[in-house]
């Protein structure tokens, strides 16, 4: 069935060495009460390799089953006059020892990109995952998505690569896109770079086809937590908690 969800994409910034233990308040204090409370999903939780990109930055990627489903959850969010749940007043005090900020999109997925579920269901899992953000001209998302699924696809899992999500991002002029894809070993990873950054096959097709459409392509490399469901092959449970003195 084509995918329907709409996605809440985080970068986060952490304080110092909080990434551990902020991934961890994420994944198993955070998201039991998230699938109660706001049918909201864990895609994944990442820390960025920082020799490609910011750091130290963890990305969050939330599943919720629609727009009716997100306008729920802001709705429950901001209701109070202090723009928080109350009910998390002592959730939200922890989180801010370990981030002090970040930027937040959100994200639609194309009809062909999996969700979640589907991903465990199959057992795909990355020892990392390549993260691409992608500006096109104004207008021209879409056209670069049909893109992604009739060339790029097809050439980077030639590679080894398994496609983990394609998505616009919304609220924009259609200018933005966001990739993932899981990539089973660093040798593969190392493999692709060299490819990519040369002229020939179906993967130097598909960068001259990235560069005839005016697209500024930014790739950083990303593992997921501990407790990402995509490692586990489920959501994380309240029952996956552990002291902070233990992480």
């Amino acid at each position: 069935m084509p995918n329907r969800c709409v996605y809440i994409h985080e970068y986060i910034d952490i304080i110092g060495h909080n990434r551990a233990r902020y991934m961890h308040h994420m994944t198993a204090n955070w998201c039991p009460v998230a699938r109660e409370q706001r049918r909201q999903l864990c895609f994944g939780v990442w820390g960025t390799v920082g020799s490609t990109g910011a750091w130290p930055e963890v990305v969050n990627l939330w599943e919720l089953p629609g727009w009716e489903a997100l306008a729920d959850d802001f709705a429950h969010e901001l209701a109070s006059p202090a723009m928080q749940d109350p009910s998390l007043a002592e959730w939200w005090a922890q989180a801010a020892e370990f981030r002090r900020g970040g930027v937040d999109r959100i994200l639609v997925p194309e009809p062909w990109s999996p969700t979640v579920t589907e991903l465990t269901s199959d057992g795909v899992r990355g020892a990392l995952y390549a993260h691409e953000l992608v500006e096109v001209p104004p207008g021209g998302v879409r056209r670069f998505l049909d893109a992604v699924r009739d060339q790029g696809r097809p050439a980077l899992e030639g590679e080894g690569l398994t496609l983990v999500g394609a998505h616009r991002v919304a609220m924009t002029s259609d200018f933005e896109a966001v990739l993932i894809w899981a990539i089973p070993s660093w040798a593969a990873w190392a493999s692709v770079e060299q490819a990519w950054d040369g002229s020939g096959g179906p993967l130097g097709a598909w960068r001259r086809e990235v560069a005839a459409q005016g697209a500024r392509l930014r790739r950083t490399l990303l593992v997921d937590a501990p407790l990402s469901p995509l490692r586990l092959g489920r959501q994380p449970e309240a029952s996956d908690r552990l002291p902070l003195s233990e992480l």
